[in-house]
């Protein structure tokens, strides 16, 4: 079967998802969603994408897919997967899944309930080196995990090799509260806290963070974006069983084009594994190396990307993962670094 996908949301990310489908047996992008006419018609000409609305309602009534790729900003996720979950379809939402704990477990509960197939689309579970970790950390090659650190940088507030983010809305949404975001906690900081308890396989238990937003332009403001999202975040986390570690993530991370770092400590061995763009690596400190503490390569084989991984379990009908109730974990995560934040760091049980 051919599964017949709509994008809802046009801007920078849509484009992602399109080329991604076009390389995958059995999908096939029938049709773009957005208010902006403008954006809807270069996306439709660009991907050679036959249908193309203005609204979701009018979408909805014509009807002809299966599944539908959230690709609009994170506030207006909830309000615009619900009424695709009501009609049946599919759903791969971006990340994170709501702007708040409230929002995600509505989401995931409607999900559920709908029947359909529903995942988050935490990219990073696409490196090899994480999925190949989580196998080890899983058969107990580390022993009970101790410590971890885990970072996310990122430095495009501090050079262009993506763009002028200060000319471009592509960027400058990504720092306005009021656009939607939720800064760099809700951006990347979601990938990192996924990365880092995906791996060691425990859930959060505790959190304690401080947000920083810098002055980037005069009054704060460019245009109609005002610039009030956090650009970094400090964070500590409790795990499942007692493990504890320190978790950080930057947009002013000079010298950092997009660099994962995790590393897990257990009672027999460590392991590392560092994501640099479209590259991954893993590394392993195990017995009998322990005592000179040496470190050793470990192979990771390629593994299918979520799209891929969407498109199948549409195709037979069975649920995947990371899935709505794991966007909605992680949002519970989120909404407790702010609030540690605004408590002055206070700690915030989970």
């Amino acid at each position: 079967m051919t599964v017949r996908i709509l994008i809802l949301g046009t801007g920078g990310m849509a484009g992602s998802h399109a080329e991604a489908f076009a390389e995958i047996d059995g999908a096939e992008v029938v049709a773009g969603v957005d208010m902006r006419a403008e954006n809807l018609a270069a996306f439709q000409e660009k991907f050679g994408v036959a249908h193309g609305f203005t609204t979701l309602e009018d979408a909805l009534a014509w009807g002809e897919f299966d599944a539908a790729c959230n690709v609009t900003p994170d506030a207006v996720h909830h309000r615009t997967t619900l009424p695709l979950l009501a009609a049946g379809k599919h759903v791969l939402c971006e990340k994170p899944l709501a702007a708040n704990q409230a929002d995600a477990d509505e989401m995931a509960q409607a999900a559920a309930e709908a029947g359909v197939v529903h995942m988050v689309n935490l990219t990073y579970r696409n490196v090899a080196a994480l999925i190949k970790a989580q196998e080890l950390i899983a058969a107990g090659d580390i022993g009970d995990v101790r410590h971890f650190e885990a970072s996310y940088l990122q430095s495009w507030l501090t050079q262009p090799a993506w763009g002028e983010w200060s000319t471009e809305d592509q960027w400058l949404w990504r720092l306005s509260t009021a656009h939607g975001s939720m800064g760099v906690l809700g951006d990347v900081g979601v990938h990192i806290l996924d990365f880092a308890t995906f791996a060691a396989g425990l859930d959060a238990t505790d959190v304690s963070c401080r947000l920083a937003t810098f002055d980037k332009a005069p009054g704060g403001k460019i245009g109609e974006y005002t610039l009030d999202a956090n650009d970094s975040f400090t964070m500590t986390l409790g795990l499942a069983g007692g493990a504890t570690g320190v978790v950080h993530a930057s947009r002013f991370a000079t010298g950092h084009l997009n660099d994962l770092n995790l590393r897990i400590y257990g009672t027999k061995g460590g392991i590392e594994v560092t994501s640099r763009m479209h590259s991954s690596h893993l590394r392993v400190c195990l017995s009998p190396s322990l005592e000179t503490a040496e470190w050793r390569d470990i192979d990771a084989p390629p593994v299918p990307t979520n799209y891929a991984r969407f498109v199948d379990a549409v195709a037979r009908g069975r649920q995947v993962h990371p899935d709505f109730h794991r966007g909605a974990a992680l949002q519970r995560v989120l909404d407790l670094a702010v609030a540690s934040d605004a408590a002055n760091c206070a700690n915030q049980r989970i």
